[in-house]
């Protein structure tokens, strides 16, 4: 469409409201609508089931079927009526719609980029908003005026002179761009996930590789479009050399302690560790720290530094059962042997106790109250807490005990008065 269509538009549009035929216009654009919402209704898209790049076709879809339904009947009305009545106002809806599918492929596109949260979901309604002004920027035919003014502002960079316009411009190149990347690699690293071949760590690993070479790709590929050389990045990589130096280290080092944690496979996901007097089980290994959740559902945050340059106590390195030993004291005049028996027994009965290595009771010491014994069991659960068991087999000893007669001591005291002793001068 012309320049001087689009000056125009919206005042014929205006005009046609003010003609009686206008009704023939709002007819078309009412079945136009109509066409689009039932061919919704009848696909109903919102209940196909689909998995992967699969899922994303139908929801990128689903999003943008009404907008395309209504412009295919819509341009076609527009040529056929055009040699009857005025169609200003029909014409006035196609850029329209056009941009309303661009706003809502994108916006699909980039919940799908970023994670839920994150900061650039929270400008989704200002970057529309900037959507929508440049098109009624275009229908009004005031666009090319605010490039021109745009253009006219200039400045120098170095020996480079640049324009509000250009810089504009490249933000714009750069933001897809990266957008693009990072939706290849949210792919590709959604494809890694699933391969079961991988190890966890090593899927981490590739995910994160791959997404910092696209987005690496992405600067060099933009960057020749905008017209800069790629010999100014040696500017800039001197200066990230010299901040790595000398600010930047830590953040460097927590970096390449990820990269290793994850390729040597030290500390894996689901491992449980002690770690800085934190014990817990590892959620998560990014390429800076690791996220390690308690028991008691307190999760700490590790630098990837301190799980290379401290001592980590991983509990499930090479296997994950866990012996726990469960104090008893009996009194003297207890049988013994019974007492381990039924110890034993009641470690039997329990479901997360395992048979091999078999549960065992220990005779400790003969201490001042009593006779300390200790039951030692293996588990091979310790993720789902140790504290349950532990009571639990308290308590099934105790009840043991109680049956069978057997005494818990309570600390107790001799005190013996011996005849004939003289007391102490005052």
């Amino acid at each position: 469409m012309k320049k001087e269509t689009y000056s125009n538009l919206l005042q014929n549009a205006w005009i046609d409201l003010h003609d009686p035929q206008v009704a023939w216009q709002i007819a078309i654009l009412l079945g136009c609508f109509a066409l689009a919402w039932g061919a919704g209704r009848a696909l109903r898209l919102s209940r196909v089931e689909a998995d992967g790049i699969w899922k994303l076709g139908v929801g990128g879809l689903r999003r943008i079927l009404f907008p395309i339904v209504a412009l295919l009947p819509l341009t076609l009305s527009i040529s056929l009526a055009k040699r009857w009545i005025e169609v200003d106002l029909l014409r006035l809806f196609v850029p329209l719609l056009i941009s309303l599918l661009l706003v809502r492929l994108f916006f699909y596109l980039l919940r799908h980029v970023f994670a839920r949260g994150s900061i650039v979901r929270s400008f989704e309604r200002a970057i529309a908003v900037l959507v929508w002004g440049g098109l009624v920027l275009h229908v009004s035919g005031l666009l090319p005026d605010v490039i021109d003014i745009l253009d006219d502002i200039k400045f120098h960079l170095g020996t480079q002179k640049l324009s509000l316009w250009l810089v504009l411009q490249g933000l714009f190149w750069v933001v897809i761009t990266l957008l693009a990347a990072m939706w290849l690699s949210g792919t590709i690293e959604a494809r890694l996930m699933r391969a079961e071949s991988l190890h966890s760590s090593l899927r981490v690993v590739f995910s994160r590789i791959a997404r910092a070479l696209l987005v690496v790709l992405a600067v060099i590929i933009v960057l020749p479009l905008l017209g800069i050389n790629l010999t100014v990045l040696s500017l800039f990589g001197g200066a990230i050399g010299v901040g790595v130096g000398f600010g930047l280290q830590k953040i460097a080092s927590n970096y390449i302690s990820g990269f290793i944690v994850l390729l040597d496979r030290s500390i894996r996901i689901g491992d449980l560790i002690t770690v800085d007097n934190f014990y817990g089980e590892v959620k998560n290994i990014t390429t800076r720290y690791a996220v390690v959740r308690a028991l008691d559902g307190r999760e700490a945050i590790i630098p990837n530094e301190l799980l290379i340059a401290t001592t980590v106590l991983n509990h499930s390195y090479s296997n994950r059962q866990v012996r726990l030993a469960l104090p008893i004291q009996v009194a003297y005049r207890s049988d013994l042997e019974q007492a381990m028996k039924l110890m034993v027994e009641a470690a039997r009965r329990h479901a997360r106790v395992l048979a091999d290595p078999p549960p065992k009771a220990f005779l400790l010491r003969f201490a001042d109250s009593g006779i300390d014994l200790e039951l030692g069991v293996w588990i091979d659960d310790p993720e789902s807490g140790v504290l349950s068991i532990r009571s639990e087999l308290f308590l099934d000893t105790w009840r043991a005990f109680q049956e069978a007669g057997i005494e818990i001591p309570y600390p107790q005291r001799e005190v013996r008065i011996l005849p004939g002793a003289d007391a102490a001068p005052v």
